[in-house]
């Protein structure tokens, strides 16, 4: 009873609960009284269903139960006055409105059962996904960085995005960004083997190629024991961007595998990185492990002091408008007056919501680097 009571005070309690909840009760004071005063042959009495039809929609199965409860009370309340309750005709109607209300009861008990389990899906889902994609520091070493992270409308808001940021063992970053080919928990597990590989990798292997060798051979001898192949036979594969940041110079580098191509914000205008020597997403398990193959060398680009590095997913450019016209990122990005990554970001996840006109039907991650000037660098810098 306690936890009965309690369930039926948190919703009094809102102002939204005790709004609603007078409706039923309402309906069941002017049908009552319209009834009475009514003929006898007039009965209006099996339209009081509507009062606990009506309150499942926005309460829990206990005040339900408890405006059923009114409503065949008022039922008998009329079945008294015209005629008594021995008349075969009210003992039906009586019947009928008992039965009705409690089937409506069992249809929001079951409802509310579900709603409670999603609840516990969601937030284990979330809770997996923070842990998987533990958000990059603001600052590392002489970067700025700013994230975004929009899950698609889905039930468990679970998706395969994923980026990264490590220090390398040489004084520089390494970074990945990368989208897994289908979504749910067999996403996040495949996307928990490369982030794995590339976080213990990032510091221990000397070149971009022979990370992303690696990252390779770790995701095709670990991916038969995180695929769903029962219900997803296809392949299994991961488009990423891998990018290697030194401290100090003007260059960085970078290996695409399959991946939408980076954009470099310098001097307000904007340069689409496409890769010179583009290799396989990983998955396709073409990479010998030992050598590098010349395709997967790393290729280089400037990267000054002030500039800003945005690396996205393809959800984000695959974004449609109602009319069906792709987000023109790279064109949008040139006319934001953008002064920091998380200012570019901002701009960009109001413009990609407006440009969409509701939540995006694919998930979308973006990364935003700054490299700032060498002379703030005091030391491998996070925060």
């Amino acid at each position: 009873m306690g936890v009965q009571r309690a369930s039926v005070d948190r919703l009094l309690e809102q102002p939204s609960g005790r709004g609603m909840v007078a409706i039923p009760l309402a309906l069941i004071i002017v049908i009552t009284v319209v009834d009475i005063h009514s003929p006898a042959d007039v009965h209006l009495g099996p339209l009081l269903v509507i009062a606990p039809a009506l309150t499942a929609s926005f309460a829990g199965p206990w005040l339900t139960a408890a405006i059923g409860v009114l409503a065949v009370a008022a039922q008998v309340f009329i079945a008294v006055l015209h005629g008594g309750l021995a008349t075969t005709n009210h003992i039906s109607q009586i019947i009928a409105l008992t039965v009705l209300s409690a089937l409506v009861v069992f249809v929001c008990s079951v409802r509310e059962r579900r709603g409670r389990q999603l609840n516990r899906a969601r937030s284990v889902a979330e809770t997996a996904q923070r842990v998987l994609l533990r958000p990059p520091p603001r600052r590392i070493g002489p970067l700025r960085v700013a994230w975004l992270y929009l899950a698609a409308e889905d039930e468990t808001q679970i998706g395969g995005d994923l980026f990264a940021i490590a220090r390398a063992a040489h004084p520089g970053t390494r970074v990945i960004i990368g989208d897994v080919r289908g979504k749910g928990m067999a996403a996040i597990g495949e996307a928990s083997v490369v982030l794995g590989a590339f976080r213990e990798g990032a510091h221990r292997y000397a070149t971009l190629a022979e990370l992303t060798a690696a990252l390779e051979e770790s995701f095709c001898l670990n991916v038969e024991e995180v695929a769903d192949t029962e219900h997803d036979p296809g392949e299994h594969f991961i488009t990423a961007l891998m990018l290697d940041i030194p401290d100090h110079g003007s260059q960085a580098q970078m290996i695409n595998c399959g991946h939408p191509p980076p954009l470099l914000v310098h001097d307000h205008q904007v340069t689409t990185l496409h890769a010179r020597r583009p290799a396989p997403p990983l998955g396709m398990c073409t990479l010998p492990a030992a050598s590098p193959a010349p395709s997967n060398r790393a290729d280089p680009f400037p990267f000054e002091s002030g500039d800003i590095l945005l690396l996205y997913t393809d959800g984000v450019i695959e974004a449609r408008s109602p009319t069906g016209t792709f987000y023109p990122l790279a064109e949008r990005v040139a006319s934001f007056s953008t002064s920091s990554p998380d200012a570019l970001l901002r701009h960009i996840h109001d413009d990609l919501l407006a440009h969409v006109g509701e939540v995006p039907t694919d998930d979308a991650a973006l990364l935003a680097i700054e490299r700032t000037a060498a002379h703030q660098l005091h030391g491998p810098h996070l925060e």
